[in-house]
């Protein structure tokens, strides 16, 4: 067959009468479904497409309880398993991340304007929750940096932290509380898909922009600064930065910029030899107790030196009164909480599904969600605000050999046993090295690597990256992300609209048809242009496809002229058309009609089921789909027209 296919593609132009033998192959119809099966099969595909009730399927109905606890408390599935040689690996781990946990909860607390005490509140809780409700073995949740920065800037635009702290903290717990609920309605609903939306260059971007303004707002702590701008654009800060350097205090300067020094070089260190993953992940701790000693043994607060001051000793106080869902600021709360709750979930099931590549295991997001989104809920009401999975924290439970959630129990133990005995010890730690510890974190959300990828890979992607970067430092936070989401998205509708379609020419010797602006040898067959469509057709894109194929057969004609070569039949290849609609069918019934006037017959080749479905309900006449037109490859669909046309030739 492929020796006279050859015959025919390479050797037409010598022989005109060449008689061409090749197989033809039947389209097949669909097999019929109800409108209720395909109504359950898109609701199963879109809400279910990870099945999780297969695990179900022919089991006892003991069993069936005791998985689906399992689904909902993934701690019952590697509970009963846990011994005493995990034990020892959790431990080392979980002492390891809290040594981390500690430092970065009262830093982060401060980026969001809260109080010091509630970062060391939103480390205890919420892991608890998690270890129970969570699916991922590496994931150590706790405050994270954008987070804070996206509530604090946000917050902060109606309410003063300093003038209102009481209404402002009330503001920051309600805005968790609406955050975890739409976190885990995300879950409970399964539609995580709709996180999708923050594509990878929005994140990399916006990442990169938010630690540049994080950066900058530690400058207040790194040089002394008493009156600082509450504005969180790059102008306005470094406007205040430079109209107030009789501020500047050279002592913590100089303090401030050791620190920075000695944490970064740390930093470095864990980067080249991930063995030594302590060193970075003691640092902050060891930074954090050598500048309180400091202080209290020189009395380094009276020298210009400005400290946390006296923290409030004990467990999370309850906060369920201080929740507040009326009132002026609820549309206030409510947007924060969205906001937040998308960036937070976004970033800790990334994480999350980081860590389970490297050890080779599965992490539902679907659950990650419910857990992130309980957590959060039920962190509201014990004085915690707004907590995910923290990439920093997480590359050093997973480097510090963590083999469970039980990590995650242990932070929350050591932190407890330092809110009860050991928050005194706190009260001469220095503001600037709490500064250094957020600028050290921070600093790894910057990656350029990514970012040169993306400008290899995707122009249109690198700028939306860039819309993202500089719209968080030149406008505002949420802005920023806003802007870049509305490009992916217009990105998104211009694909729809605006559908690829390749002209296709055949590979000499074989029946193979490929993209001509591709492939350089792929050949014309006179008399025939071949097109391939690849995207689904619908309202959004039938006219402008057919305005397309219009300009592509009068692009044909005008070459005719110097070929001598009528065009006689328009080959459509379907394979890529995965879907199409009411708008759609009407663009195959036009396009016919145009096409019949002009004398050029049109070949449909490989429509997919519910193409082909749709195509014969609408064709009562059986015109579109007759089986001189309907090929199931475009080598059998030129080669029968090819032959067809040489007979009537002949």
């Amino acid at each position: 067959m492929e020796d006279k296919l050859e015959e025919h593609m390479g050797s037409h132009h010598h022989d005109p009468c060449v008689e061409i033998a090749m197989e033809i192959h039947k389209v097949e119809t669909p097999p019929k479904r109800s409108s209720l099966q395909k109504l359950k099969n898109r609701l199963k595909e879109t809400f279910f497409p990870d099945d999780p009730l297969r695990q179900f399927k022919g089991q006892s109905t003991k069993q069936k309880w005791l998985l689906g606890f399992q689904y909902i408390f993934p701690i019952l599935q590697w509970g009963p398993h846990y011994n005493l040689n995990l034990f020892k690996s959790d431990v080392v781990s979980g002492l390891t991340i809290a040594s981390l946990a500690i430092p970065q909860g009262i830093s982060y607390a401060k980026l969001a304007n809260l109080p010091p005490i509630v970062g060391l509140y939103s480390s205890f809780v919420p892991p608890l929750v998690y270890a129970v409700l969570g699916s991922s073995r590496d994931l150590a949740v706790g405050p994270v940096s954008i987070a804070s920065l996206l509530m604090g800037s946000m917050l902060r635009q109606e309410v003063s932290p300093t003038l209102d702290p009481i209404l402002y903290l009330q503001l920051a717990f309600t805005s968790t509380f609406f955050a975890g609920l739409f976190q885990a309605s995300l879950g409970f609903l399964r539609l995580g898909f709709i996180i999708d939306f923050l594509s990878k260059a929005t994140l990399i971007g916006f990442m990169a922009g938010a630690a540049i303004i994080v950066s900058l707002q530690q400058l207040k702590a790194l040089l002394g600064i008493t009156h600082f701008t509450k504005e969180m654009g790059l102008v306005p800060v470094m406007s205040s930065v430079f109209h107030n350097t009789k501020e500047w205090s050279w002592q913590t300067i100089l303090m401030g910029f050791c620190f920075l020094v000695f944490l970064l070089v740390t930093r470095h260190i864990s980067i080249k030899k991930p063995k030594l993953f302590w060193v970075s992940a003691g640092a902050p701790l060891l930074s954090v107790v050598v500048s309180t000693l400091f202080v209290f043994v020189f009395k380094a607060q009276h020298h210009g030196i400005s400290v946390i001051g006296i923290l409030e000793q004990g467990l999370n106080p309850p906060s369920w009164n201080m929740l507040h869902f009326h009132g002026s600021h609820i549309g206030l709360v409510l947007k924060t909480g969205v906001i937040t709750g998308i960036i937070s979930l976004t970033e800790g099931i990334a994480v999350g599904r980081t860590f389970a590549a490297l050890k080779n295991y599965q992490v539902d997001g679907n659950k990650e969600m419910i857990a992130i989104g309980v957590m959060n809920v039920v962190g509201s009401t014990t004085s915690c605000y707004i907590t995910t999975g923290s990439f920093s924290r997480s590359a050093v439970n997973h480097n510090a050999g963590a083999k469970t959630a039980v990590s995650n129990i242990i932070m929350a133990v050591t932190v407890m046993v330092t809110l009860l005995f050991l928050m005194p010890l706190f009260q001469y730690t220095p503001n600037l090295v709490l500064g250094a510890i957020i600028v050290t974190a921070v600093v790894g959300l910057i990656d350029l690597p990514a970012a040169y990828q993306i400008w290899k890979v995707d122009k249109f992607d690198f700028v939306v990256m860039l819309s993202a970067f500089f719209g968080v430092i030149f406008i505002s936070v949420e802005e920023g992300l806003a802007l870049a989401v509305g490009i992916s998205i217009f990105k998104m509708v211009l694909q729809i609209t605006r559908p690829k379609t390749v002209v296709l020419g055949n590979i000499p010797g074989t029946d193979i048809f490929r993209n001509k602006h591709q492939y350089k040898d792929a050949v014309t067959i006179p008399g025939f242009l071949i097109l391939s469509i690849q995207a689904p057709i619908s309202f959004a894109n039938s006219n402008y496809l057919n305005e397309r194929i219009l300009r592509w057969i009068q692009d044909y004609e005008e070459e005719e002229t110097k070929s001598h070569s009528d065009l006689r039949f328009v080959i459509l290849d379907l394979a890529a058309v995965s879907a199409i609609d009411a708008n759609g069918v009407m663009f195959f019934q036009e396009l016919r009609r145009v096409l019949e006037k002009k004398g050029v017959e049109l070949v449909l080749v490989n429509p997919v089921g519910e193409v082909m479905e749709k195509l014969q309900k609408a064709d009562g006449t059986h015109d579109l789909l007759q089986p001189s037109n309907l090929y199931l490859t475009v080598g059998e669909a030129v080669s029968s027209r090819f032959s067809s046309m040489k007979v009537v030739s002949c």
